[in-house]
């Protein structure tokens, strides 16, 4: 009898030990986990050097931004060439914005959504779920009409649609520009939409974009990409 209630108590000590076994195991992966997600957010944290950008802090982050960032000329290189921009200093939100998106990287592998010959041809968008990620992670946020400064809808100017989201004063999508591709110009435009720079090499490459198939959407039935966007001074 004495023999079979040390077995018993020996069991139980065992099971006891294998229990608190688990339950040290458990916590101690559950206290990993935690640790392992703080790690992870702190991680992200770091590689943010900017803030996620919306309607409420864009403006202020723009006006210093541009500030430290005064380069006014990008180059586009698309499926049929260059195109050379300078970006008026006069429209600085609109300026900073773009030369901001070129460094992020954000017109890279975009489109020419938008061409509608002897008019405007329209980028900075694509269906490719890599450009919404980019725009996910920059923000979303709309930039002032800004069209006090006498500039005109010419050929080969550099202007901004309006924001995707419905708004009664034409503010204008930071993602988005059109160039005027039409001789003469466009100056029905005039007044209603930020003008904020100009062609200044590659025309040529606007007119043979222009000239693409098109769907009924006004859509290009093959891709127009631009390739690149990158600062030259």
């Amino acid at each position: 009898m004495r023999y079979t209630c040390i077995v018993l108590l020996l069991l139980f000590l065992n099971c006891e030990d294998k229990q608190t076994s688990k339950q040290t195991e458990s916590s101690k992966k559950d206290t990993t986990a935690v640790v392992e997600k703080k790690e992870t957010k702190k991680k992200v944290a770091q590689k943010r050097k900017y803030p996620k950008l919306t309607d409420d802090n864009a403006m202020d982050f723009f006006l210093e931004y541009e500030k430290e960032h005064p380069e006014t000329k990008v180059r586009l290189t698309t499926d049929f060439g260059t195109i050379d921009i300078e970006l008026f200093e006069e429209t600085k939100f609109h300026r900073a914005n773009f030369i901001f998106l070129v460094k992020q990287g954000y017109f890279d592998g975009t489109q020419f959504y938008r061409v509608v010959n002897n008019f405007v041809i329209q980028g900075g968008s694509s269906d490719d779920y890599k450009v919404t990620k980019k725009r996910r992670k920059i923000g979303r946020y709309l930039l002032p009409k800004d069209t006090r400064h006498g500039f005109t809808h010419d050929r080969g100017v550099l202007s901004t649609p309006s924001g995707d989201i419905l708004n009664p004063y034409k503010m204008a999508s930071p993602y988005q520009f059109f160039i005027v591709q039409k001789p003469g110009g466009t100056h029905h435009l005039d007044g209603d939409y930020t003008i904020f720079g100009r062609v200044i090499d590659g025309m040529d490459t606007v007119d043979k974009i222009a000239a693409v198939p098109t769907d009924e959407g006004e859509w290009p039935l093959k891709n127009v990409y631009i390739w690149k966007a990158e600062i030259i001074e």
